[in-house]
């Protein structure tokens, strides 16, 4: 170490004996002296670390540098420009995929996976695609898992002093995921013979992306959960129902009456263009509007029903006075309690239309969704009856 360094230091350690100590000392100089002491020190440190760099590229001479061993990167060949340029003549021309390509795991209903770099794009998409799937929660677990849910919670009481209070166990239930397919048809128009790569990715992202994203979203809502996902519509003796002769401002009270004030926040209001305008559009006795729409610098129309977002969506009907109690035209729920679940691994399979003659290209997916709470459930309903 440089002489000065060790100087400084021995000088900094007597300067704290004499601050610890009980004799008088002038602060001031102290604190003066330790700045200077500071600045030195750090000037000192400066010089040596230019001094050092300049020698760091320099090897002595006679001395053979010996490499670095590289690690080995493991690169997936389905990344490689030979495959992308593969699975392009795979689906404009139908060319079988080459042998070193085809994936042994591949179900037999796909003949094959869509490049992963295209596939980033498509997910990227669909990730931000329509009004729905944003808003729910995605995971990638494996089929078949169960995720543990709690419909009990512990409740603290006040309790004399001394005294206990009565245990509670708390009741865990299960959600398990399954795996269904999801089988796309994608119209991809594909005229020419000769197309780039870059072109015929594009072709796919947007396609694939676009047809994914209505399956998902029209499941999320209204699935079965038989071959499909649950959608938050499939039991109807779930949440709270309010049957609606009419569309009228006392409706959105009970509407909102109806949600609990712990799942306030977050929730959102689901229906058809249709049926919104239908609740802007609703007048008082004098026949004035009572709904004000407030529009940004852009002038669209917020869409806000009492101070709730409204989602906009094709995969409910709109309000009729003809729809049965059955029949949910509109709902609010926290959509980040759907859980929506997929490996997002796309394949794709070309077939021919017997029918028409034409080359159907599909994308197959496996996801799974369900919704994990009914509490911020409200939906309005028809109130005819069949």
């Amino acid at each position: 170490m440089n002489k000065r360094l060790l100087e400084i230091r021995a000088r900094k350690m007597e300067i704290r004996k004499a601050l610890e100590g009980e004799g008088k000392v002038n602060l001031n100089a102290l604190q003066e002296e330790l700045k200077k002491l500071d600045a030195e020190h750090e000037e000192i440190e400066e010089r040596e670390k230019i001094a050092q760099g300049i020698q760091f590229d320099k090897e002595p001479e006679g001395v053979q540098k010996r490499s670095k061993p590289q690690a080995a990167v493991k690169k997936n060949p389905y990344e490689s420009d030979e495959y992308r340029s593969a699975f392009m003549e795979y689906v404009t021309k139908g060319t079988p995929i080459p042998a070193e390509f085809r994936d042994a795991a591949t179900t037999t209903d796909a003949a094959a996976l869509i490049p992963p770099t295209t596939l980033n794009r498509v997910i990227e998409k669909v990730r931000t695609y329509g009004n729905i799937l944003p808003l729910v929660t995605r995971t990638a677990y494996k089929t078949g898992l169960a995720i543990p849910t709690s419909n009990v919670k512990p409740v603290a009481k006040w309790v004399a002093e001394g005294a206990t209070s009565e245990k509670q166990k708390k009741v865990l239930g299960s959600i398990t995921f399954s795996h269904f397919k999801l089988r796309c048809a994608v119209a991809v128009t594909l005229e020419t013979e000769n197309m780039t790569l870059s072109a015929f990715e594009d072709i796919i992202v947007n396609n694939v992306a676009e047809a994914m994203v209505v399956a998902l979203e029209e499941s999320i809502i209204n699935g079965t959960g038989s071959g499909q996902p649950t959608g938050i519509l499939a039991d109807k003796s779930q949440g709270v129902t309010i049957n609606a002769a009419k569309l009228d401002y006392n409706t959105l009270i009970k509407a909102e009456a109806a949600i609990p004030q712990a799942y306030e926040a977050g929730s959102v209001w689901v229906m058809s263009k249709a049926t919104f305008m239908s609740f802007i559009g609703m007048t008082d006795s004098n026949g004035q509007p009572i709904a004000r729409v407030t529009a940004g610098i852009n002038g669209v129309p917020s869409r806000v029903l009492l101070g709730r977002n409204v989602e906009l969506c094709d995969y409910l009907p709109a309000f009729s006075t003809t729809l049965n109690k059955t029949d949910v035209f509109a709902f609010i729920y926290r959509m980040k309690d759907y859980v929506l679940n997929s490996n997002y691994s796309v394949a794709m399979k070309i077939y021919e239309d017997n029918d028409t003659d034409d080359l159907v290209r599909k994308s197959i997916m496996i996801a799974d969704g369900k919704p994990v709470d009914f509490n911020s459930l409200v939906m309005l309903a028809g109130n005819a009856t069949a």
